[in-house]
C-alpha cells in the first residue's frame, strides 16, 4: 500500500509537524526525484534505531507531500503530476476552537447540511477508513500518555468540513487549538510520532478480524461516548453524525456513509443519551431501511 501524509504551507501546525517528520531522531525521510503540487516529495526510508525492524516497510510506502492550498479546500490531488498513487491520506492540520484548549484530535470529513463554507460540497462526505480513524486516535492517545503530555486533550471529533471530493480515503490529524500549540515543539513531535504509528497500527488492524466497524449517530462535537468505545473496545467508527444534524439525514446520505467507508459496516450505533426523542424518531426509521443492525452505545458498557 501507499500512504500520503499531506502538509500545507498555509498551516502553521502542519509546517511544525512537517519539520518534525523531516528532522526526527527516530526515523528518516529522503527526497525523491519527482514533485507533487510543485513541491518536493519525501519518502519514509527506515527507523533509525537498529533494534527497530518492521516487515511492513518491505511492501508499503509512506510519502510526505506539501501543498500551498488550505487543506479543507483541497479537492484535487493532481496525481497525474507525480508518481504517487496513494491508497490512504493523512492530512496533518491545525485545529481551532473557541476555547483554544490544547488538544490533539482526529476526524473524518464531510458536510451534513447545505452549508459548505468550510470546504467540500453540500451534503457530501469524503471517503475514509474506520480502521485508519481508530489507528490515529489510539496512536495520539498512546503518544500523549507515553510523553506525559497531560495538559492536552486527546479527542475524536465528529465528521465535519471539507474536503469531500478526493478519490482517496482520508483522515485529518490535528494539533490545536491556538498559535501557541501550533508552534509547540514537543506537541509537534508527539503528533509526528503518532502519524507514523497510525500507519503501522492500521496495517496491523487490517490483519485483525476482531475489529467491528460502525457508523455513529448523536452526541456532541467531541463525541465522548464514541471516544470511549473506540479506545476501550474492539470497535472502529468511520463517520459520526452529531445530534445537531440528525434532522438533516436522509436515506441517500446514510447510503453515502456506508459506501464511502473502506470497510464493510457491521452496525449503526446511536449515542442514546446524546440523542433526543424527536431526533430518534427521525433517525431510527431511516436506519431500519438498511439491513444493518442498530446498536446503542450503552450496550457496550
Amino acid at each position: 500500500m501507499e500512504f500520503l501524509i499531506i502538509t500545507s504551507t498555509e498551516d502553521k501546525a502542519s509546517m511544525n509537524i512537517r519539520s518534525k517528520l523531516l528532522n526526527s531522531k527516530l526515523f528518516k525521510f529522503s527526497k525523491v526525484n519527482f514533485n507533487w503540487k510543485s513541491n518536493a516529495v519525501f519518502k519514509f526510508d527506515n527507523f533509525l534505531e537498529e533494534n527497530v525492524k518492521n516487515d511492513y516497510l518491505i511492501e508499503n510506502k509512506i510519502f510526505l507531500g506539501l501543498t500551498d492550498e488550505r487543506m479543507i479546500f483541497l479537492d484535487n490531488l493532481s496525481l497525474n503530476e507525480s508518481e504517487i498513487n496513494p491508497d490512504l491520506l493523512i492530512i496533518a492540520s491545525r485545529h481551532v476552537s473557541q476555547t483554544a484548549r490544547p488538544a490533539l484530535l482526529i476526524h473524518t470529513t464531510g458536510n451534513w447540511s447545505s452549508d459548505s463554507s468550510f470546504g467540500g460540497k453540500s451534503r457530501a462526505l469524503s471517503k475514509t477508513s474506520a480502521l485508519l480513524h481508530k489507528s490515529g486516535f489510539i496512536s495520539l492517545f498512546e503518544e500523549a500518555n507515553n510523553q506525559n503530555l497531560l495538559n492536552f486533550a486527546v479527542d475524536i471529533e465528529v465528521t465535519h468540513h471539507g474536503p469531500t471530493q478526493l478519490e482517496k480515503p482520508l483522515v485529518f490529524i490535528e494539533l490545536g487549538s491556538s498559535k501557541k500549540e501550533w508552534n509547540n515543539d514537543r506537541a509537534g513531535k508527539i503528533v509526528t510520532n503518532a502519524i507514523i504509528n497510525t500507519i503501522f497500527k492500521y496495517l496491523h488492524f487490517q490483519n485483525n478480524t476482531e475489529q467491528l466497524i460502525g457508523l455513529g449517530f448523536g452526541g456532541t462535537h467531541y463525541a465522548p461516548n464514541f471516544n470511549r468505545l473506540i479506545k476501550d473496545k474492539n470497535i472502529a467508527l468511520s463517520f459520526i453524525c452529531p445530534k445537531y444534524y440528525i434532522q438533516e439525514l436522509n436515506k441517500d446520505l446514510i447510503s453515502i456513509m456506508i459506501q464511502n467507508t473502506l470497510e464493510r459496516i457491521d452496525f449503526f450505533i446511536i449515542d442514546w443519551k446524546g440523542t433526543n426523542s424527536e431526533d430518534k424518531n427521525h433517525l431510527i426509521p431511516l436506519l431500519e431501511e438498511f439491513n444493518i443492525p442498530i446498536k446503542k452505545t450503552r450496550e457496550f458498557d
